[in-house]
């Protein structure tokens, strides 16, 4: 179960945009190990000056094709975020175009008390999931 956050910058098509959230959707069930239909996608769409991406100092330089994931979730181990990392990268670049070098994640791990799915609950934490 993560929660997915997805930044883009304004411009492109739903369809476009549909395929990269179920892209990302199914490389979180086969790396992360979720469950299907644990899918929880936010996309925002942003004007172009919104997002400053920057290098870092990595040499990296980006085009307003840039994609910045952002999740939420249960502590992962580093080699299944690696394989998140570069599943996704590959299936964007080759069904999409997307650039790899215009695709970021930020992983933030948080724990089970730190859900609730609803009705005021901890579900992780009084059985229900």
């Amino acid at each position: 179960m993560p929660l997915m956050r997805v930044d883009v910058i304004k411009g492109h098509d739903q369809e476009y945009l549909k395929k990269l959230l179920d892209i990302a959707y199914e490389i979180q069930v086969e790396t992360l190990a979720t469950p299907e239909n644990d899918r929880y996608q936010i996309l925002t769409q942003h004007e172009k000056f919104e997002m400053q991406i920057r290098d870092t100092g990595l040499g990296i330089e980006r085009t307003d094709n840039v994609v910045v994931f952002n999740l939420v979730t249960r502590p992962r181990s580093t080699k299944a975020k690696q394989a998140f990392y570069s599943k996704i990268v590959e299936r964007l670049n080759d069904e999409l175009g997307i650039r790899k070098e215009d695709i970021m994640f930020s992983l933030v791990p948080n724990n089970d008390d730190d859900w609730s799915f609803g009705n005021g609950e901890a579900q992780f934490l009084n059985g229900k999931l």
